[in-house]
């Protein structure tokens, strides 16, 4: 009696088994549709680049650079990177209508594109879909201060917001 129990209960666990394999094949399974419900729409193709609203020649200069993690700490993160135009960190115009700055990450500095995208927001990164990982936000700019920060999630908490305070120009 006992070795029948075990084995109407091993049996009963088996064809559970099976058709629960059965029945998740059938969820990636296409079936034939007789409905008269369009087909979905295909996936949308990268958009064409879109202009900035910021212009590659308003970037270009010098300026004192620091970063910031705390919005808090914005304020005194701008006048640090005034003291630092001793030292400025260079943009200057690319070849192809770009500038040339740094990529997370990279000792060389490379021609990057100032990109627009349809939520209204600027990117500098390289040429690609915007936002790419390697872009970067303009988060804000006023002529005077530009607030970039990654859109990769580990550059963003690794360097934080960026802040660039054009640095006067020389006597």
């Amino acid at each position: 009696m006992v070795r029948s129990l075990n084995a109407r209960a091993v049996g009963n666990l088996g064809i559970a088994a099976a058709l629960t394999i059965f029945l998740g094949g059938c969820g990636s399974m296409s079936l034939p549709s007789f409905s008269s419900s369009p087909p979905p729409a295909p996936e949308p193709g990268v958009a064409p680049e879109m202009p900035a609203s910021i212009r590659a020649d308003e970037i270009v200069g010098r300026w004192g650079l620091a970063s910031y993690q705390n919005p808090n700490d914005r304020a005194r993160t701008e006048a640090a990177a005034r003291s630092q135009c001793k030292q400025p960190y260079v943009i200057t115009a690319g070849g192809t209508g770009g500038v040339v700055m740094h990529l997370a990450d990279q000792a060389t500095p490379q021609e990057l594109r100032l990109k627009g995208s349809p939520s209204g927001k600027n990117y500098i990164g390289p040429a690609g879909p915007t936002p790419g990982e390697q872009d970067r936000e303009i988060v804000s700019f006023d002529g005077r201060v530009l607030v970039t920060r990654f859109v990769d999630k580990d550059a963003g908490v690794r360097y934080g917001n960026m802040v660039y305070v054009r640095c006067a120009p020389r006597a």
